[in-house]
């Protein structure tokens, strides 16, 4: 993996906050309103990371339309209460300070809506170090992850950067199969929320175990 990447994109939640109380406790919310209890958090943490209509769907077997009533459901506790219960992972400003005094370009590829995904940054001062930023729609649709990944290359690329080698940082499969679909490399991170083992078998080029790892990966390429 010896190349000179010359754009960085980035995942949000599970690689460079760890928002999953929020996220949890305000699908918990919305299903609680609809009627199902769920009592246990851990059982909730598989909504983190893909499009929550998505997740919706597949997982409670839910319509489309009823999917899209769910999230409205959860941005009724997630936006005064949930997006705050969040924190950036210990390190990662020091990672993202590092690249950036090198000349990378870095970029975020979430599936967040872009007003929330914006407003997280912000608030934990990290937004400055993304010049590339995109994120889905904000009505919550369409933000499958090769998509978000194709349109930051597409951003990068009116910024001046030629975007010839890119890699993606990530903490679960979708990462890894987003760049994947693009036929970029992605390194894996293990503090977020998805699996080591499901990373790998989706073909992670790397999986970093701390924030010494990563640094020394994102440094070696």
């Amino acid at each position: 993996m010896k190349e000179n990447f010359d754009l960085i994109l980035f995942d949000l939640d599970g690689t460079i906050t760890d928002s999953g109380e929020g996220i949890t406790k305000s699908v918990q919310y919305a299903l609680s309103k609809l009627g199902i209890e769920e009592p246990d958090l851990e059982n909730l943490r598989k909504f983190i990371g893909p499009p929550l209509i998505d997740s919706f769907e597949k997982y409670y077997g839910f319509s489309r339309e009823e999917a899209v009533h769910a999230r409205e459901i959860f941005n009724e506790r997630y936006q005064p209460i949930g997006w705050k219960e969040n924190r950036p992972y210990e390190g990662i400003e020091e990672v993202l300070k590092a690249l950036k005094k090198e000349g990378k370009m870095l970029g975020i590829a979430t599936s967040k809506p872009a007003d929330t995904a914006n407003r997280v940054l912000s608030h934990f001062g990290l937004r400055d170090y993304f010049p590339v930023f995109c994120a889905a729609p904000l009505n919550g649709i369409g933000g499958e992850k090769a998509g978000r990944i194709q349109a930051a290359i597409e951003d990068a690329k009116t910024l001046g950067c030629e975007a010839k080698n890119v890699i993606m940082v990530g903490d679960t499969k979708f990462d890894v199969l987003g760049a994947k679909f693009h036929g970029i490399p992605c390194v894996g991170v293990s503090w977020g929320y998805g699996t080591v083992d499901e990373m790998r078998e989706a073909g992670a080029a790397a999986i970093a175990f701390s924030m010494k790892e990563l640094s020394d990966i994102l440094h070696s390429i």
